[in-house]
């Protein structure tokens, strides 16, 4: 049965989602240029003090001469070199980085502090990335189908319990997300802010950056250089992020159906029929549970 009675109401309906889509992301760019434009401006003039200090307590330097060094920098930067401390410094490419950068390619968070500078590192990286994303979709998918039969058999186990069966589910997949946050999101920042001397909020704020494949490369574990971390360090921050995204993946999934499920609720034209489900969405955890158990 299709999933809305009148061809006019999906389109009307398509309508308000690109609608709603767009005054989202409208709302958040105000907000973030509301809370971010200002500190950037006192950043630049900041920088650019400092650099007029710079060049007057060393005068045997120039603008021209100055720009150029700090244009050294930036270039070093890009490359994966911190400009900090000395040559003495950690490889950014021993097996642990490299296998944490490997990690970064294959789930996309990609967080921009390090890429490969040789032609044949950026060829293999393409390469690796085709074969790789495809494997690890493949790999979380896996590993959600497991976190979903551990759910529906928390489940069933609490039905012995609570014969309640929307009260079961819902409590059911209160302790999923719960336990998960506790494992995934709040105990890890804690050991972060510990290694890499952030507060908590910050080491939060990583954590789900970097869970959520935004990662925009602010923070990175394991990359500063005055530091001595334990070689498996950030080997083992990769397999948190591969576990963590499964089990994050699997909760975005149920609260999108959560919000599909409100939308058909209030929408008159989205009435479920006596049968089910229009579009047969709803009751497929449950069959494909039955199915594998």
């Amino acid at each position: 049965m299709a999933r809305f009675q009148e061809a006019g109401g999906k389109v009307s309906w398509t309508g308000l989602l690109v609608l709603v889509h767009f005054s989202y992301l409208l709302v958040g760019a105000t907000i973030f240029q509301i809370l971010e434009r200002e500190a950037e401006s006192n950043n630049r003039n900041h920088f650019q003090l400092e650099k007029l200090n710079f060049l007057a307590n060393y005068t045997c330097l120039d603008g021209p001469a100055l720009e150029k060094f700090v244009q050294v920098i930036l270039d070093a930067w890009e490359k994966g070199v911190n400009p900090s401390g000395n040559s003495t410094n950690p490889s950014n490419w021993d097996f642990s980085s490299s296998f944490f950068f490997a990690g970064t390619v294959v789930t996309t968070i990609g967080y921009g502090n390090l890429s490969p500078s040789t032609v044949s590192g950026q060829v293999f990286c393409v390469f690796y990335a085709l074969c790789g994303i495809p494997l690890n979709l493949v790999f979380l998918n896996q590993l959600g189908k497991c976190l979903t039969i551990h759910l529906g058999r928390l489940e069933r186990g609490m039905l012995s319990l609570v014969p309640h069966k929307q009260a079961v589910e819902v409590l059911a997949v209160g302790l999923f997300v719960a336990s998960g946050s506790l494992l995934f999101l709040v105990i890890p920042p804690l050991l972060f802010s510990y290694v890499e001397d952030w507060s908590y909020g910050e080491g939060f704020y990583y954590a789900f950056i970097t869970l959520s494949t935004i990662g925009f490369g602010d923070y990175v574990v394991g990359t500063d250089p005055d530091k001595h971390y334990i070689t498996v360090y950030r080997s083992l921050a990769g397999v948190w992020i591969i576990f963590a995204l499964a089990w994050l993946a699997l909760v975005l999934s149920i609260g999108a159906k959560l919000m599909e499920s409100a939308i058909v609720l209030t929408r008159p034209g989205l009435r479920r029929p006596p049968g089910g489900v229009e579009d047969g969405s709803s009751g497929k955890l449950e069959e494909e549970l039955g199915q594998r158990t």
